[in-house]
């Protein structure tokens, strides 16, 4: 399996040319590495002991945290319930979605249903609720960036995301047996959000479709996020900047008998937000693939339907 050559760009050291390097990262992987993100190495430390308390509850536990009919926006989704866009076997994996809490009376609440806390593992609620906060903090910074680099002001996806629907997903992927048959754990895909932050990947197993047809290898080192365009923002900048596919492998020989555990955070914009293609990314080459306008909220649960987390 080759490697994908995605340079690892820093958030402080690399200021000055950040939004170009990042674009040109964007542009050819539709992924990027990221140092020096600014989320507390500690935290995220204590993130993966609760996770991985989390997912040893006993089945019956963790089902009771199952809400249906919410498409695994809050709480717990179980084994083998996503499925990607297109495939016929459902994925070997299992999540937890910690979101936005916003106020009951707020316009977006509909869209926004408040959080749910496993009361078996103590700290979980305000190591997440921190953990998103950072996330939250980070992904701003990385859009800042990225507005730059589009010819818009550094501030443009400010008022996009505030209050936006982001989610963070604690991932578990369970060790793989022989009863897996055609599935994997995850399969080939693209995220729906404008971009994810990804903290995990130096576990072997993810892997990007390069532009030539040919599977590659993401390869973080230690103490950086794998950031990724998702599909609102392809859509918003009408294909400028890709939303890749990618997928997580099946392990072999002793470490198919462990567990893999990730941490995205999908960033999304507000649920009303309605999606007008930049002016900037459209041209007598690359004429306006959107026409028509959507909200991000209908986008999502369209999606939503298609990925089977809502019927």
């Amino acid at each position: 399996m080759d490697l994908a050559e995605i340079p690892v760009l820093s958030l402080d050291a690399d200021r000055a040319d950040l939004p170009a390097r990042l674009g040109e990262s964007f542009r050819t992987f539709g992924f990027a590495m990221i140092r020096d993100h600014g989320i507390d190495q500690s935290l995220i430390d204590r993130a993966w002991d609760l996770t991985a308390q989390f997912f040893a509850l006993p089945v019956e536990t963790k089902q009771t945290y199952f809400i249906p009919g919410q498409g695994g926006a809050r709480g717990y989704t179980p084994f083998r319930t996503e499925v990607a866009k297109g495939a016929s076997e459902k994925d070997l994996k299992e999540f937890w979605h910690v979101g936005r809490d916003v106020p009951a009376d707020s316009p977006l609440a509909a869209s926004m249903p408040p959080n749910v806390w496993p009361s078996e593992i103590p700290g979980f609620r305000e190591t997440f609720t921190e953990l998103y906060a950072q996330f939250d903090e980070a992904g701003a910074k990385v859009l800042s960036a990225i507005a730059i680099d589009l010819g818009l002001d550094a501030h443009w996806f400010d008022p996009a995301i505030d209050d936006g629907n982001s989610v963070m997903r604690l991932l578990h992927y369970p060790p793989v047996g022989d009863g897996a048959g055609g599935a994997i754990r995850a399969g080939a895909h693209e995220d729906i959000n404008l971009i994810t932050l990804l903290l995990g990947a130096q576990e072997a197993g993810l892997e990007l479709l390069g532009k030539d047809g040919r599977w590659l290898s993401i390869a973080p080192p230690e103490g950086a996020v794998v950031v990724n365009i998702g599909d609102m923002l392809q859509r918003l900048t009408n294909h400028v900047l890709p939303s890749t596919t990618h997928r997580v492998r099946n392990p072999e020989g002793e470490r198919a008998g462990h567990s893999r555990y990730s941490m995205p955070f999908f960033l999304h914009l507000r649920s009303d937000f309605r999606f007008v293609t930049l002016p900037e990314c459209v041209s007598e080459t690359n004429p306006d693939r959107y026409p028509e306008t959507i909200t991000a909220d209908d986008y999502l649960q369209e999606r939503l339907r298609e990925i089977g987390l809502k019927k």
